[in-house]
């Protein structure tokens, strides 16, 4: 925690900037800025990685715009809490419990440490695969006692950096200086990939520019270049082939939302406002610094990510699996996932075809006999690795260049991402206690995080990796939105805001944009909720399955949120009368 010392002079270095006018303001918000930067760190993770790359194999650079939405939605909602925060000098969870719903306050911290717990393990597992394949190939080896060894050496980094952040003073200031670093060399690296590629004429600007305009109607149907590759295909093969490419649009859609705000970012902005000692003065620095810090590293890294998927994969299949010899096709790096497609497709013609009973040589006989077009989309609907990536770059950028570019890039979103998630946890272990000011308690709430993310070879792995990931995205993509109706309610109640509560014209203006951001966060979960129990080409509920049951306890949870609502409004009148817009 910054000392009163600090704090005096941060803010009497802006209300000094902000009367000397433009420049001076904009200089000591330059200098002043960081929690922007802590919500690029974890914003630009493995999460955020995977849909990217993703979404450029699926959609090319026609679904750019999905990334810009999300962002600006994801600032609008944050530049709220800060308002709401930076106001009433009242801690979230405090205000949220007395003023909106105790039930959603507890819902809100735990859905924060449960998503802190879940999503470290990955970040953990990303970091060891670039040393792995990328940075250090032949040096760490694939198997548990590197992997247990790099993780621990990983978390012994990370609390290290967690204890600066949280140490105030001097310290602070050198945590906010390396972090910005390593958000500066993700964007980089990733930018550096699309410039080799623009120089070298592979990339055509007008597409991207086209790319970045919103295009809803890929929720219902898919993109102009799969429908191109579908066109010379039987009526039976559009309709399969164009069945699945829509199920993967709309997951891909739902995923690269989800993974712009998360439920922990809700938690972290304003912790990390408070940790500071920022107050009203600092109202415009917030705005200045989600806007600078957060939104246009995740759009530039996005896009560049985005974009070299596009080029590497997009309509694309290898050499090896479009060949006529099945000897060949098995040599293809996607034949194990894409060639499961064409055994689907196969099967859709002919149903008493078992091909559940084929060996590898049926398999690759049968994908050898395809058309091209076909294995081309069974391709695109393989998920590609950032290995991958690299390797297919490599004709283009050399191999040692693309190793590293790609290698320093992924591994700085993993392990920023990691400190991040650590310093969440133990902002929320210490508010949990009521004891939001103990180093002691966010140090132990970060260690506990760490070191459960140093078991992910352990835990990250086959059933419970499949759990674990329902389990996180189902209650993180139904709680966001309470959280974001919480600071709703917040932004429009007289007695936290008192005078600073928006009026008149502002008043309206923020509540369209908030009323926005809630309702595509409410689709967001709907959707979400809908994958997870229905079978998206059947339409079918999923049977035994986890998202069934985790159905079970969003109910209950939403039936206590119903008595919460009452008890507040009971115990407090006042709030509840004034608190409407």
């Amino acid at each position: 925690m910054p000392n009163e010392i600090d704090i005096a002079r941060n803010r009497q270095l802006l209300v000094a900037a902000q009367e000397k006018g433009r420049f001076s303001t904009l200089g000591a918000f330059f200098r002043l800025s960081g929690p922007g930067w802590l919500q690029s760190a974890i914003t630009l993770g493995g999460g955020s990685l995977g849909s990217a790359l993703y979404l450029g194999v699926l959609g090319g650079t026609s679904m750019l715009w999905l990334n810009l939405i999300a962002i600006i939605v994801g600032v609008i909602m944050l530049s709220s809490i800060s308002y709401v925060v930076l106001s009433s000098g009242e801690r979230p969870l405090k205000a949220i419990n007395e003023h909106v719903n105790p039930v959603l306050g507890v819902g809100w911290v735990t859905a924060t440490v449960l998503a802190n717990m879940i999503w470290v393990l990955p970040q953990f597992g990303l970091c060891f695969d670039i040393l792995n394949k990328n940075l250090l190939p032949g040096v760490v080896q694939d198997d548990d006692s590197f992997k247990y060894g790099v993780s621990i050496v990983l978390f012994l980094l990370a609390t290290g950096m967690v204890y600066l952040n949280l140490g105030g003073g001097w310290a602070s200031r050198v945590f906010d200086i390396v972090l910005k670093l390593i958000v500066a060399a993700i964007v980089v690296s990733f930018v550096a990939v699309v410039v080799s590629l623009f120089q070298q004429d592979q990339i055509n600007l007008t597409e991207i520019l086209t790319g970045l305009i919103p295009r809803p109607d890929q929720w219902f149907s898919p993109v102009a270049s799969v429908t191109a590759l579908l066109n010379d295909l039987p009526a039976s093969a559009q309709d399969f082939w164009s069945t699945k490419f829509i199920s993967n649009q709309r997951n891909v859609m739902i995923s690269t939302t989800a993974t712009v705000v998360g439920i922990n970012m809700t938690f972290l902005l304003p912790y990390s406002m408070l940790n500071r000692g920022w107050d009203r003065p600092f109202r415009g620095l917030a705005t200045f610094d989600l806007i600078t810090g957060l939104a246009i590293p995740f759009v530039i890294v996005t896009s560049c990510i985005v974009i070299a998927s596009a080029f590497s994969f997009h309509s694309k299949a290898d050499e090896n699996f479009l060949s006529s010899d099945p000897a060949t096709v098995v040599q293809s790096p996607v034949f194990g996932d894409a060639s499961k497609f064409i055994m689907q497709r196969a099967q859709s013609d002919d149903a008493s075809l078992n091909v559940s009973e084929f060996d590898e040589d049926q398999i690759a006989a049968l994908v050898a006999g395809s058309t091209a077009e076909e294995r081309t989309l069974a391709a695109m609907l393989v998920k590609p690795n950032t290995g991958q990536l690299a390797k297919s770059l490599e004709p283009l950028l050399g191999k040692r260049y693309a190793n590293l570019v790609f290698g320093f890039g992924v591994f700085g979103m993993g392990f920023s991402t990691l400190i991040v998630l650590m310093m969440i946890n133990g902002f929320a272990i210490a508010e949990l206690f009521g004891m939001p000011r103990s180093m002691g308690l966010k140090m132990f709430g970060a260690v506990v995080a760490g070191l459960i993310g140093t078991m992910w070879p352990m835990i990250w792995a086959g059933e419970s990796k499949t759990w674990l990931i329902i389990l996180a995205s189902t209650f993180g993509a139904i709680l966001l939105p309470i959280a974001y109706i919480a600071f709703f309610a917040l932004m429009n109640s007289r007695a936290l805001l008192k005078d600073d509560m928006l009026t008149g014209g502002r008043r309206l203006f923020w509540n369209i944009l908030m009323g926005f951001g809630v309702a595509a966060a409410l689709a967001q979960a709907i959707s979400s909720l809908y994958t997870k129990l229905f079978d998206a080409e059947t339409g079918s509920m999923i049977q035994l399955h986890p998202g069934s049951m985790i159905f079970g306890g969003i109910v209950t949870f939403a039936l206590l949120a119903l008595i919460g609502f009452s008890a507040t409004r009971r115990s407090n009148p006042e709030t509840n009368s004034e608190a409407k817009p």
